[in-house]
């Protein structure tokens, strides 16, 4: 068995092989610190995959989801941070900077340099694992800033959407060759609107809150009554006429993350998850629906691969609308395809890969003739979405606010799991759940300092009780 590096927590769960890869992915996060230097001018210390020529924006955002869990071994903040440093006058962040010098990296598709806009939701979540409210004071009139400037370059004010280049969506798939305001981008901008205004509440701004939960509701109306097709029950990407171009991609799930879907579109799109015809692949989900001509089996890259940043969003997008049952079920199915993939049984050397194929267990193929980007191999900035963050909050099933002192367990199975030494910057704790020698489920829970456990217990059960510090057990039948 292999050994859980020192100071993270530790995972308890029936299934030893997905507490192994777990382990694994602390394990080679030691090898992901980089050093920022005079010329380059980026944090001291900061996370990023070894090999790369450049830092990104989305992998400095996705890796916080993860990093939050370190208790502290790792600062979660510092990829973030490379960004605000870089911001420019006018408020402009590039999505991307060259490691050498620590210039803008801007290409012929995407000469303003955008990637999704997905601070703000970090920066929510961050607070919540880590609970620095003088951040949020320090960082906020970054984030409006950036907000701003992209209004400027990418908003159309006649059409009330942006426009973006593929490039910028991090989804540039054939099948969207022809997107001129894309779903996506359109979606997660109103989710950076959606969390500047949580955190104008965090900081009790009334002004900021409404300033953006007013640009957020703008933004799901045209959403909603132009992306939102009532044919298929579907959101698509609109070409430059503002017509709806019929393909259906994964990129339409942003709008549930984002709360632009109600309840009753919420059922269709559910129904396209399951379903194996579109997005219900054994590996969930593709990138392109499987009904799709575009797509392919062997993954090439945005063309029906499986990517665990993509597949990470859509399973918090259900948890928004309570869909914990099918959130779990879809972490287990991926987790069980980057495990396979992991320990082969050829024989070869395993590894973690940056994509997946969607139908069997392997690394999506990125043929060298093909324009699909490589897929990288060791890469654990997207999967330890999966092999961490998912693990805790989807598999086990543990939802932490450190601000409101608040545990939430949701228990769909009666299993031997939990967590362990969980740190909630000064107080530590322990939750698991075993059975005793008679038959009965026990929890059994240490903590420093009080906190408030609420228990969803199989789907039925919801009680919320205060757990003192020290030790202390209770069995789940009398919750």
């Amino acid at each position: 068995m292999i050994q859980l590096k020192k100071m993270v927590p530790k995972v308890h769960y029936y299934n030893q092989d997905f507490v192994d890869i777990y382990v694994r992915s602390w394990n080679m996060l030691d090898d992901y610190w980089m050093k920022g230097t005079e010329v380059n001018n980026l944090e001291p210390q900061y996370f990023s995959w070894p090999a790369a020529e450049k830092i990104n924006q989305l992998e400095a955002c996705y890796s916080t989801f993860y990093l939050v869990y370190s208790n502290r071994q790792y600062p979660a903040h510092t990829g973030l941070d490379n960004f605000y440093r870089k911001q420019e006058q006018n408020g402009a962040i590039r999505g991307e900077y060259d490691i050498k010098t620590g210039e803008a990296v801007l290409g012929p598709n995407n000469s303003e340099g955008i990637l999704p806009p997905l601070f703000a939701w970090a920066e929510y979540t961050l607070y919540h694992k880590v609970g620095m409210k003088k951040r949020i004071k320090d960082i906020l009139p970054v984030l409006q800033k950036y907000h701003s400037w992209l209004d400027k370059v990418a908003f159309d004010e006649e059409v009330g959407l942006y426009h973006v280049p593929l490039a910028a969506t991090g989804m540039p798939s054939i099948a969207r060759e022809k997107a001129y305001y894309p779903v996506d981008f359109n979606c997660q901008q109103a989710l950076s609107a959606l969390y500047l205004s949580f955190l104008g509440d965090i900081l009790n701004d009334k002004e900021i809150a409404y300033q953006y939960k007013r640009r957020y509701f703008m933004l799901k109306t045209k959403i909603n009554s132009l992306m939102w097709d009532e044919e298929t029950h579907f959101y698509y990407d609109l070409d430059k006429s503002c017509t709806r171009l019929t393909v259906k991609t994964l990129a339409a799930y942003w709008s549930i993350l984002a709360e632009i879907v109600n309840q009753e579109n919420l059922e269709p799109l559910l129904g396209y998850l399951k379903n194996p015809q579109f997005f219900g692949t054994p590996n969930p989900f593709p990138t392109v629906a499987v009904s799709e001509a575009s797509f392919d089996e062997g993954g090439l890259g945005f063309n029906g691969a499986v990517y665990p940043e993509l597949t990470f969003m859509v399973i918090k997008a259900l948890e928004k609308y309570d869909v914990w049952d099918l959130a779990r079920e879809k972490a287990i199915s991926h987790l069980y395809f980057i495990l396979d993939t992991f320990h082969p049984e050829s024989g070869i050397k395993g590894s973690f890969w940056q994509a997946y194929l969607p139908m069997k267990d392997g690394a999506a193929q990125a043929p060298e003739q093909t324009d699909v980007p490589e897929n990288k191999s060791d890469y654990i900035v997207y999967t330890s979405l999966a092999t961490i963050t998912l693990m805790v909050e989807n598999v086990v099933g543990m939802i932490i606010s450190l601000p409101r002192k608040t545990v939430d367990w949701i228990v769909p199975t009666l299993e031997l799991m939990g967590i362990e030494s969980l740190s909630l910057k000064r107080n530590t704790i322990s939750i698991i759940a075993t059975k005793t020698q008679r038959g009965a489920w026990e929890l059994r829970m240490e903590s420093e300092k009080l906190y408030y456990f609420t228990g969803h217990l199989l789907g039925v059960k919801k009680k919320t009780l205060p757990i003192p510090s020290g030790r202390c057990s209770m069995f789940l039948d009398k919750l």
